[in-house]
């Protein structure tokens, strides 16, 4: 795609086109002559930068057909008219229909140069402002907050897709600094409740003589230092959604009482014997396995079923090693803005350490990384990544990542090499070979 500013010079007569085309260049600036005006809207596309001169007398479609067909493509393009003695209230009037400006023949180069410089300026702008509009929408997506090319996030960003504007209750599972979180604000964001309150609760960050008051509220008096009525996380998640993290971390007594305000859409605060209404989508995340858990009488088995009605999965960073560049750039880059420092360059060394780490803290710990190299200081601060990292040359470090990426598929499929090709994008041959290459077999 070109993104280069140029001027597009639409003239039949072969002199005027070469003479516009010498002022510019003097000037340094691009342009491109054509002779039709078909030739023109064969080179303006989606992607075009620039603006157009177009003579309104041309073979075939005249000038006022190509200005009104390239305002159709794109309103904000500039379009300078050439106009003859005769056609000036034609042009004046081409104006009023969105041409930029017009030139009557015959005109100096400088009047060329001027009126060009104009609406290449007024085009840039336009560019610049399409861009950052751009820029927020991306920001705003799924893709803009879920980043990943590898497939358990693509998967993964068609999941929340799916089932964002939905009521179903959804659990989360994934190890420590997965962005548990971040996936349940995603579903509250694209969902209908998104102008409602995300009210968020760590279930294991809680004492137990807490939380009941946390969860539920309580009335005045309730108990001892209950001064005022208090309106709990569940109330005021009322139209919205309720995040439960940690919920594995939850008292079995207080699960009780979770699963019958489930179940029945009321709830009674502290102190109180009146019922109050409410009606709020349950996002729950959990670290451990919680079908074991319930096997194990250590969490309730009824809520467990009563949150699992969607499962989204986070695979660990680990699992998902081509994710990881990706992130660092993602963090590099809003580390230094918010520091107010240019983003420093990614050296063999780091990238290397990057690519072999384990990642036992997940994008958490790779944020935290970002944030030290956006500083400038060592990315990693165990010393012994460093050195592993100075000790493998940068075909080495690919090497390195293909094996673990392979190995980690190959895990997955339980051995089955279709499914792991499949999962890789990988020809079922050149799996094959590499996993005889790395002694995978």
């Amino acid at each position: 795609m070109n993104t280069e500013l140029t001027v597009l010079i639409v003239e039949d007569d072969p002199h005027v086109l070469l003479g516009c085309q010498q002022a510019l260049t003097l000037e340094d600036i691009h342009s491109q002559g054509v002779s039709s005006a078909e030739e023109a809207l064969a080179i303006v596309g989606e992607h075009f930068a620039g603006i157009v001169i177009s003579d309104i007398r041309l073979p075939g479609m005249d000038g006022l057909t190509l200005l009104r067909h390239l305002k159709e493509r794109d309103r904000t393009l500039p379009v300078v008219l050439i106009t003859g003695h005769g056609d000036v209230s034609m042009a004046v009037g081409a104006m009023r229909d969105g041409a930029y400006d017009f030139i009557e023949k015959p005109f100096s180069p400088e009047r060329l140069v001027e009126v060009a410089r104009r609406a290449l300026e007024q085009r840039g702008l336009a560019r610049e402002v399409w861009s950052l509009r751009r820029q927020l929408a991306e920001r705003d997506s799924l893709e803009g907050k879920i980043i990943g090319r590898s497939a358990a996030m693509q998967n993964l960003r068609a999941l929340i897709a799916n089932v964002a504007d939905t009521s179903a209750n959804v659990l989360i599972e994934g190890e420590t600094g997965t962005g548990k979180e971040l996936v349940a604000r995603c579903l509250h964001d694209f969902s209908r409740r998104h102008a409602h309150p995300f009210v968020a609760l760590n279930c294991g960050g809680l004492p137990e003589n807490l939380f009941e008051s946390e969860i539920f509220g309580h009335e005045a008096n309730a108990f001892t230092g209950a001064g005022k009525r208090r309106i709990g996380k569940i109330e005021h998640a009322h139209n919205g959604t309720l995040f439960l993290d940690e919920v594995e971390s939850m008292p079995i007594n207080l699960q009780i009482k979770l699963l019958r305000v489930l179940q029945e859409r009321t709830l009674e605060r502290l102190g109180s014997n009146q019922s109050v209404a409410v009606d709020c989508r349950v996002i729950a995340a959990t670290k451990a396995d919680l079908a074991d858990l319930s096997k194990a009488n250590q969490f309730r088995s009824d809520l467990y079923y009563r949150l699992n009605v969607v499962t989204l999965e986070l695979p660990p960073l680990r699992e998902r090693r081509e994710d990881i560049l990706q992130l660092f750039e993602h963090f590099l880059q809003q580390s230094s803005l918010r520091f107010d420092r240019e983003p420093p360059q990614l050296d063999p060394q780091t990238m290397t350490a990057l690519m072999t780490h384990d990642w036992p803290g997940n994008v958490r710990e790779l944020r935290n990384v970002a944030e030290r190299y956006a500083l400038g200081l060592p990315a990693f601060k165990k010393s012994g990544l460093a050195t592993q990292a100075q000790s493998l040359g940068f075909s080495e470090a690919v090497e390195a990542f293909e094996r673990n990426l392979l190995s980690e598929a190959l895990q997955r499929s339980g051995g089955n090499l279709s499914q792991a090709s499949q999962e890789l994008g990988m020809a079922k041959t050149t799996l094959f070979d590499k996993v005889k290459k790395y002694g995978l077999g």
